[in-house]
């Protein structure tokens, strides 16, 4: 079951029209790790590497190991930010995510949530999917 949630913030940014695309990217997961951190998680790792996959946050929450992905865009209007994690990116975290679990020897329960952040200088919504995915067919 997937859970939902989302909200707003409103602040005027300049500095959000010229943003390039990496530096829009490392905000969003400033963002996302603000976000998280608000709401109980722990951040044990960020930008983790295997071979050429990358895994944006790995969290703990609530006894429960959290593979994070985070797709920042400026505008919806092309669709929703997170439906850029398409099958393949889903099946390259899973991977990513087995090397981690392997590396560090851990035995919990994993999930796989996305936060989908649309910021711009009129908006800034940050979207937390949690359970986004749990199996790739």
């Amino acid at each position: 079951m997937n859970f939902y949630f989302s909200f707003k913030m409103r602040k005027f940014n300049r500095q959000s029209l010229t943003m390039k695309h990496d530096e829009l990217g490392r905000y969003g997961e400033s963002l996302a790790q603000n976000h998280l951190r608000a709401a109980g998680y722990q951040i044990r790792e960020t930008n983790f590497r295997f071979r050429h996959l990358e895994i944006d946050l790995i969290c703990m929450h609530e006894n429960q190991l959290v593979i994070v992905e985070v797709k920042t865009r400026q505008t919806s209007e092309i669709g929703e930010p997170y439906k850029a994690v398409t099958r393949t990116k889903q099946r390259q975290l899973i991977k990513a995510a087995n090397h981690y679990i392997q590396q560090h020897d851990i035995d919990l329960d994993t999930r796989f949530d996305i936060i989908s952040i649309v910021h711009n200088s009129y908006r800034t919504e940050i979207t937390h999917l949690e359970n986004a995915f749990t199996t790739v067919g």
